[in-house]
Formats: C-alpha cells, structure tokens, sequence
C-alpha cells in the first residue's frame, strides 16, 4: 500500500514539473528579443547606454544588464524598442525613473545638487585630506627633537666612557653557543 502511495506521488510530482517547464521557459521567452538572423542580437547603442546607467526594478542589489527576472527582461527589451523608435539613452533612463523611481538609477545626475555631492566633494575631500596630511608632517617634523651637536674633542673622562660602552655592547652581541 505504501509503495503504490509514494510510486502515485512521484508520478504526479514528475507530471507537474514537465508541465510547468514549458510554462516558466515560455514566461522568460516572450520578453526576449529573437535574433535576427544567426547569433545574438545586439542593442541599440541607445538602449545599452541606459541599460548601463540603471539599476534593476526587478532584481534589487543587481544592475539591469545582468538582472535575470522576466521583468527585467522586459524592462530591457522595452528600452530596445523605444530606443529604435529614436530615444536617446537619457530619454529612456529618465523614462525608467519616471515609471519606477529615482532610486533605480545608478549613476547620479550631473546637474544639480547631485553633482555638487557626487561628482565635486570627493575629489575635494581627497585634496583637503591631502593638505591635512602634509600639515600634520610638517608640525611633526618641526617639533621632533634635534640630536645634541659637539663641537670639539672629546675629554679623557667621556672617551673612557665610550670606550667601555663600546666594550660592553661588543660583549653582549658575542653569541655563545654550546
């Protein structure tokens, strides 16, 4: 009884995935362009230029380009199309923030105070630290201690004390092995 129970399941488990393959390759089919002729086809320059510039609606955390949802497939041929009806590529980025938000976008635009924050502040942050760096060594530099400079011979009682210095360290560095 129990193996005319599991056989029976399996039988409609394996019947359900053959009908449902057909279904989820044809979903993910009617959102891709066919090749026209033999080989991949290939975008717009239009449509790739947007597709680079936004991150995907469907696929969070993925650019567009690589997103492998239906819709993102979508969303990709939808820019082919429009950009072979004559939109420039900032026509359909604005295009794609217009329907799904200005979050999609990867790149910041270059006007504005996006500019000022993304494109202006990081190069001078880098210069002010830059500055700060060379501020900070040159005080260091300056307020390092000097060695103590002699002008003359040494006296007969400092030279006995470097003499024996001498001695002393010479002893210590002298390895003994047995």
């Amino acid at each position: 009884m129990i193996q005319r129970i599991v056989g029976t399941s399996r039988a409609l488990l394996f019947s359900a995935a053959m009908l449902a393959a057909p279904v989820a390759l044809a979903g993910q089919a009617a959102n891709e362009l066919p090749p026209d002729g033999e080989g991949p086809s290939e975008r717009h320059p239009a449509a790739q230029g947007a597709i680079d510039q936004l991150k995907s609606p469907y696929c969070p955390g993925l650019m567009l380009e690589v997103c492998p949802s239906p819709g993102g497939a979508a969303l990709r041929d939808s820019l082919q199309e429009r950009a072979l009806q004559g939109s420039s590529a900032d026509e359909l980025v604005d295009w794609v923030v217009g329907n799904h938000g200005e979050h999609w976008r990867a790149m910041p635009k270059r006007s504005g105070m996006s500019l000022v924050l993304a494109w202006l502040v990081p190069p001078f942050g880098v210069l002010a630290g830059l500055g700060l760096v060379i501020v900070a060594l040159r005080r260091m530099r300056a307020s390092a201690p000097r060695p103590a400079t002699r002008e003359g011979p040494l006296s007969e009682s400092e030279e006995a004390r470097l003499r024996e210095a001498l001695r002393e360290l010479d002893a210590e560095e002298e390895a003994t092995f047995f």
